[in-house]
Parts: structure tokens; sequence; C-alpha cells
């Protein structure tokens, strides 16, 4: 998805991108995945705030289209614009982070999963998942990368999800880290009681502090799945009717989740 706003020397980015660009640590070595236009490399580079880059795409239209953005801005030797699925466009220990971006959460964790030693030398990872936030979540955890920010933005009218998760010195240290992230005692004060399941989906940083944006998402969230019960409901298979169930009991306990925050106002987004 073209996110640009102005072109050239002016490039400006969305918000979104412009939110995950500000998580890139300074003087990185960066690589975008899925990069579509290049646009959060060039920016970072003409920013200053990266020394090298590495955008990849696996659609040949993009890759010719980031070249062209690339070569316009006159980044040739700084940002580096390849053709290839996923990390397999890096090489081991060639950068420090990454970003992902505007894909599913199940498609983002299949990436870092299948990346072999491209993730060498990777310390930070920044990633906007648009749906399936919990099986990102999942991998980080699996892969000793601890959560350090979590943000939710609306845009356009579509709320996106932002994470940033930094590698851990020691699978010890990471383990004690997730312990503590994950544990629903340390949430915020109201809520009692959430399930792993919905704790990975919903996402530890931002029930810690909810905002506006949160329980709009969250309230659109149980919209969708009371239209897929009622479409349960009416199915014949044998099997809808115990899904259907599930898929209420998943619907109540969102409702005491977000009944529970209620008992703190939500900070403003």
């Amino acid at each position: 998805m073209k996110e640009l706003k102005g072109n050239g020397a002016g490039l400006k980015l969305s918000r979104r991108l412009s939110a995950l660009a500000e998580w890139v640590p300074q003087g990185a070595r960066f690589a975008d995945i899925g990069t579509d236009h290049a646009l959060l490399p060039v920016y970072l580079a003409q920013k200053g705030k990266i020394s090298y880059a590495v955008a990849g795409d696996v659609h040949a239209g993009p890759v010719e289209a980031a070249k062209r953005q690339v070569s316009e801005a006159g980044l040739e030797q700084v940002v580096s614009v390849r053709l290839g699925d996923g990390m397999a466009v890096l090489c081991a220990g060639e950068v420090d982070t990454v970003t992902i971006a505007g894909m599913g959460g199940s498609l983002m964790a299949r990436i870092l999963d299948q990346a072999g030693d491209s993730l060498d030398g990777v310390r930070t990872l920044v990633l906007s998942p648009h749906v399936a936030e919990d099986a990102v979540r999942r991998w980080l955890v699996s892969h000793h990368f601890v959560l350090d920010q979590e943000m939710l933005l609306e845009e356009d009218g579509v709320i996106y999800t932002l994470m940033r998760a930094v590698l851990s010195s020691a699978p010890s240290e990471a383990l004690l880290a997730h312990e503590n992230l994950y544990d629903e005692k340390l949430l915020a004060p109201a809520i009692t009681k959430i399930s792993s399941t919905l704790l990975y989906e919903m996402g530890p940083l931002l029930l810690r502090h909810p905002t506006e944006a949160f329980h709009r998402k969250w309230e659109e969230e149980i919209a969708k799945r009371e239209r897929v019960i009622l479409q349960l409901k009416h199915a014949t298979a044998p099997e809808a009717a115990e899904k259907a169930r599930e898929w209420e009991e998943d619907v109540k306990e969102i409702r005491e989740v977000l009944s529970c925050l209620l008992a703190e106002k939500p900070s403003s987004n």
C-alpha cells in the first residue's frame, strides 16, 4: 500500500509509517520487508537516521517502483532494493533492525520463522500486523524478543497495531521479562482475570494503558464476532453449534475485560 504524501526531498509519510519510523534506532542498519515503494527506508535515509538499508519485496512491480523512488532521492549508495521472499533478501548479520508492516500477523510470524540466519544480528523488530496480532506476540516470546512498545493508531478510519520488540541478551532474561509482561496480576489494576489467549490478542502493554482507540477496536471486534456467531447459529453443520458457544464465551470475556478497564478512565489517543 502506497502511503506517500508528497515526494522527493519533501517526502512525508503517513501517520502510521511515521510512528514506525520513530521507533527505528538512530544509526541503524535497517531492513524494510514488504517495502512496496521504499518510502520508509528513503525517509529514514533522508533524515540521516539510518546508516544503511535493504528494501525488500516479493513482487516485481513494487521493487521497480522502489528503485525509482531510491534513484530519484539519490540514495542508491545507502538503500539497496531487492526482489525476494520475506527475509531471504538479507544476508546473515547484514542489518540490526527490521520493519515489517501491512500484512497479517500469521504471515508475518511465518516470514520471521523462515528467516533462518537472516535474523543473525537483528536486535530490533518494528512490526505492524493488521490482523492476528497474537501470532506475532507468540513468535516474539518463543524467540526471546521482548516487547518494549505497543500502540494503536487510527488513520483514515482504520485502527492499526504497532509493536516494537528488542532481542534479549540471554534466554533466562527473556523468560523473566515475558513472565512479567504476561502476568495478569501486573496488568491494569481493574483487571481481575484474563485468559492467556485474550492477553496475547489484546496485547500486554496496550492493556496496561488502554486508550480510546483500544476500546473502539475491541467494540468493533465484538461486533465482528457476533456476526460470525449469528452465521454459525444458522449453519447446519453439527460442529457449528459448539463453535458458536465457543465464540460466545470469547465475546463474554472481552466484554468483561472492557468493563473492568472502564473502571479506570481511558487515556486519550
